[in-house]
């Protein structure tokens, strides 16, 4: 029976750090039952799960495959499609910049992208962060897209003749195509190519090996397969070239590398106090109105316990990095299969039960 458990937690390739001796399987089994339990019910194809306390990792898991027609199962070195997460390494870029005193926050972004038509009203980078600048979201026909573009300023033609949706710093409007106004903007901050940027400011700094942009003609190892749902059952998602969207939605990683990602925001060097204080405080629209929303990060409360968080939705994935900054832990889930309903509720669930750790 021994043998047989050890097989079985090897073949999930359950990955134990310096914690581990404060660790019971109970809480292990209890994240596990819940992982399988969403992946039946949704038939997601593929997962991987990190939770890390006070900088090192506590438990992982991966599940199921990672390419469904030839057998290949997910591991940790799986790389996924993050959609929205990716807002998280531009913001990290812009704060890092802010620091360096390279970005100004509250300059008008035609200072850093003078192609950028005025709009009658200032639109800075703050606003950009917060999704209050009134840039709007994706088109319903603009969710796949199959044009290489070869650099973010590019994209910025896509809705730079739109109309804003609302004046600057007024409302509340959740917007990708306001962060890859962002990403132009930490171009012309940085002199050099967004994902250079994210490189250098993010990736490098915080060691994040198995990030980086989901380029569709490069060949990149680990890189797992995309799934789709049609009448119940799981399919070869659509083909789609993300260059048009990697400050907002463009990015792969693994489960580690975005637990890594978050605790570094939690503590260390990686920002100084003053900057996670400014990116984890919600900014607030022209009223007086709280948002929710600091410089990208959600910033909520749940059952109580104070957190930080975000999801991805991309085409083949579905991403969720949550911090609970009193206890610095950190929970990311990474998975293969569009739209799969796993959000806040279900990853505070996963938190919950490493709790006593």
């Amino acid at each position: 029976m021994a043998d047989s458990k050890m097989a079985r937690l090897a073949r999930r390739e359950f990955l134990w750090g310096s914690g581990a001796a404060m660790v019971q399987l109970g809480p292990a089994h209890q994240a596990e039952r819940l992982v399988q339990g969403w992946m039946r019910e949704q038939k997601i194809p593929g997962a991987a799960v990190a939770v890390w306390r006070r900088g090192a990792r506590v438990w992982s898991g991966v599940y199921g495959e990672s390419d469904v027609e030839n057998r290949v199962a997910v591991s940790a070195a799986t790389k996924f499609r993050i959609g929205s997460l990716s807002k998280l390494l531009t913001a990290a870029a812009a704060a890092r910049l802010y620091e360096q005193g390279r970005l100004d926050l509250d300059a008008p972004v035609e200072r850093y992208v003078p192609r950028f038509p005025d709009k009658g009203h200032p639109i800075t980078a703050r606003l950009l962060l917060g999704h209050l600048a009134g840039i709007r979201h994706y088109g319903r026909d603009e969710y796949l897209n199959r044009r290489r573009y070869e650099n973010v300023a590019d994209t910025v033609a896509i809705f730079e003749d739109s109309p804003l949706l609302h004046e600057p710093g007024t409302k509340y409007a959740y917007s990708s195509y306001g962060f890859n106004l962002l990403g132009a903007v930490l171009e012309g901050a940085s002199g050099g190519s967004f994902l250079t940027c994210v490189r250098q400011q993010v990736l490098d700094p915080i060691g994040m090996r198995s990030t980086m942009a989901d380029e569709h003609d490069r060949i990149i190892v680990n890189r797992g397969r995309y799934y789709s749902l049609a009448n119940g059952e799981v399919t070869n998602s659509p083909d789609t070239d993300l260059s048009d969207r990697w400050p907002s939605g463009g990015f792969l990683s693994t489960a580690e590398d975005l637990a890594l990602f978050g605790s570094a925001h939690l503590a260390g060097n990686f920002l100084k106090p003053r900057m996670r204080e400014m990116m984890f405080t919600s900014q607030r629209t022209a009223s007086g109105t709280e948002t929710g929303v600091g410089l990208g990060w959600r910033i909520g409360v749940v059952e109580g316990k104070k957190v930080f968080d975000h999801g991805g939705d991309a085409v083949g994935g579905r991403a969720f990095l949550l911090l609970r900054p009193d206890e610095e832990m950190v929970v990311a889930w990474v998975s293969n299969l569009t739209f799969s309903r796993i959000g806040e509720k279900e990853v505070m669930a996963i938190a919950q039960c490493f709790e006593m750790g």
